[in-house]
């Protein structure tokens, strides 16, 4: 239920809304009326401006609401956030005549936790505004000096040029993980909730997914759970290839195997053939051919047996879609092309007359502001292109879904197509960058261990149901070979299997940076060595092993976090303790940036950590001669209960299921 604060910015969102409605319907009327054209062009381009204004009230109503609902959500404090707080009030305090001087912390790679690299740039920016020159070192002494009292950093000290190297609190971060094992992980702090859609996966109709859609379904995935995790409203769309010319021979080559599809349901069975011989009769046979034209015709002005023929073929692609989706616990709303079908001849008409189309060659072009390849918005057979199809999905994305942000993963072979249609719809007013945030989060190519495309033996695309499957077995195989089927029961077996197999591909893909290529191989990606899902899973399901060699009951554990503290006395337990702290900013970092890899290597740094921890620290000692439980460390069974929650919420953000045996 919406607090006090938010009902009436509701109210007035709502109102708004329902003006914006009943002011769409008049213009669609006036523009329809040709009666009397001069009063009519004159109510037109009223009830337009009135339009526009009502919208910019509602731009600016939403962020007021976003801003609102965002303060009821319980946040985990950002200690790089807290840190730059404590430097930027001593930065002032120091150069006061600074106007927003920098504020630049970050964690530390070594001999700290977090290091300021300010007094370089105030350095420069002192010589340029006052001709002064101050070594970095006497500036970065001088911050030191007016770093205000506070309970967040133990020790600060200058070191090389002039860094600031800044180390915690152990009683700071002991209070932050007391918070945690009593309240879970929350999520770090946003400035307002969005609406973000997120367009990912994509594949296209009547034809199978392949390892090219991979890294579209999983690195969109993970950035949309990151999104929900911070409570933003995520709308995950799949933008599916199910209109096209292509579908006249689709459709007419299911006419022909299946003359009785409008009573009798068709087993389409192997998509890939059934495309492969329509397409091989559209290529051979002239008659066939025309019947596929034909077919478009009737598809696209509506004809009730053509579109009944042509659900049937979404409808069996779909099927074969959900179960890569169902494998992989991938949730999205498909919205395909033929979603956008109406809306393109008002995207093309709204263009012209704002005068930014331009006729070449009897095809209707949008030049965009410094460039000089044009967007096609209409061929000159009057048919439609993909760039009207992007502009129509782009337009209702911001305008009838109200988008704050919209992201595009797609791989960087379309950045300059994105770039054009991002450009044309900023031209043409779709979007106002100030309130709404388009980003194109491009990816590289998978490759085969030979450095090439992945690729069959055969020289063929690499199905992706094939490639799970292999998975799951290479992962079997693994689990057999570390004797795991003579100790875990069937159904822990095959848990652990699955989570194995579908981690390790994701995992794999997420871990590199999206933008450059990676070499897929099953080898790499089973080891349990190194920076895998399988070394990451193995460190979780030892904090698992912890609590079932103690009878630890958990809940029961959290409760005595009131009056037990965290132990962070040895230095492993030190160390894996700070590293738990940084989550909310990792978690920050990946999403401003659109990088899954950023949470990937920390989740590695916490695994190593806490395995560091595991192997010194005992939580719970046993009599070896007869296996009697004779101490139980109830401040390190803590530490442990906080890294096994991060690790199990890093695990969810990156799509991969976690099990309690391995």
């Amino acid at each position: 239920m919406a607090s006090a604060e938010i009902r009436p910015l509701l109210e007035r969102a709502e109102q708004a809304d329902e003006l914006i409605h009943q002011l769409k319907s008049q213009v669609a009327a006036l523009e329809r009326d040709v009666q009397s054209p001069s009063s009519v062009d004159e109510e037109l381009a009223r009830l337009k401006t009135e339009n526009s204004e009502l919208k910019q009230q509602r731009v600016h109503l939403k962020r007021s609401i976003g801003e609102e609902e965002a303060k009821t959500v319980p946040r985990m404090p950002s200690v790089v956030v807290l840190v730059s707080e404590l430097c930027g009030q001593a930065i002032r305090a120091a150069f006061p005549d600074l106007v927003e001087p920098p504020v630049l912390v970050l964690p530390a790679k070594k001999g700290a936790d977090y290091q300021c690299n300010s007094a370089m740039t105030i350095t420069k920016t002192l010589k340029t505004m006052q001709g002064k020159s101050v070594p970095p070192k006497d500036i970065a002494a001088s911050i030191l000096k007016h770093l205000p009292a506070n309970e967040v950093i133990e020790k600060a000290e200058v070191a090389g040029p002039g860094f600031i190297n800044i180390h915690l609190r152990p009683s700071f971060v002991a209070g932050l993980l007391k918070d945690l094992v009593i309240g879970g992980v929350k999520p770090p702090a946003v400035d307002r909730k969005k609406r973000v859609i997120v367009d990912m996966s994509s594949p296209n109709i009547a034809k199978e997914m392949h390892v090219g859609h991979l890294r579209s379904t999983i690195i969109g995935d993970c950035i949309a759970r990151m999104l929900e995790f911070v409570q933003h409203d995520v709308l995950r769309l799949n933008h599916v290839g199910d209109w096209g010319t292509q579908f006249g021979m689709l459709i007419a080559h299911l006419k022909d195997r299946f003359p009785d599809y409008k009573t009798v349901s068709p087993s389409v069975g192997d998509l890939q053939k059934f495309y492969k011989e329509s397409k091989s009769r559209f290529d051979e046979d002239q008659e066939f051919k025309k019947r596929a034209y034909n077919d478009v015709v009737l598809l696209q002005s509506g004809d009730s047996d053509v579109r009944q023929a042509w659900n049937l073929i979404c409808d069996a692609s779909r099927k074969e879609f959900d179960k890569i989706y169902q494998r992989l616990d991938i949730k999205i709303v498909e919205r395909g092309e033929s979603f956008y079908q109406p809306l393109m001849p008002l995207v093309v008409r709204d263009l012209e007359e704002k005068g930014l189309v331009t006729v070449e060659e009897g095809r209707k072009v949008v030049f965009v502001p410094n460039d000089t390849v044009p967007l096609t918005v209409e061929k000159s057979d009057g048919g439609y292109t993909y760039d009207t199809s992007d502009m129509a999905a782009l337009r209702h994305r911001v305008e009838d879904e109200r988008g704050d942000w919209v992201i595009y993963v797609v791989d960087s072979g379309q950045a300059q197509h994105f770039k054009l249609v991002f450009s044309a719809a900023r031209h043409a007013g779709y979007y106002n960058p100030e309130h709404v945030q388009i980003d194109h989060v491009g990816f590289g190519v998978v490759l085969g261990e030979d450095k090439k495309k992945f690729k069959t033996r055969k020289g063929d695309t690499v199905r992706l149901i094939d490639l799970l499957d292999e998975g799951l077995s290479r992962a079997a195989d693994k689990l057999k070979e570390k004797g795991r089927d003579k100790e875990l029961t069937a159904e822990e077996l095959k848990a652990a299997q699955e989570a194995v197999a579908y981690g390790c591909v994701k995992y794999a893909d997420l871990s590199h940076c999206r933008i450059n290529d990676y070499v897929f191989s099953f080898d790499k990606m089973l080891d349990d060595r190194g920076n895998t899902a399988v070394y990451l899973l193995y460190a979780y399901t030892r904090t698992n092993a912890i609590y079932r060699m103690g009878n630890i009951d958990r809940v029961a554990l959290r409760k005595q976090a009131d009056r037990v503290p965290v132990s962070l006395e040895h230095p492993k337990e030190l160390k894996l303790g700070k590293c738990l702290v940084q989550f909310p900013e990792v978690v920050t970092r990946s999403i401003s940036e659109l990088y899954p890899h950023y949470l990937c290597d920390y989740m590695y740094e916490l695994a190593t950590a806490f395995t560091e921890f595991y192997d010194v620290c005992y939580c719970i000692q046993k009599d070896r001669s007869t296996g009697e439980i004779i101490k139980v460390d109830t401040g390190r069974l803590l530490l442990c209960e906080a890294a096994a929650l991060v690790m199990a919420k890093g695990f969810e953000l990156l799509g991969i299921k976690t099990v309690e045996k391995m």
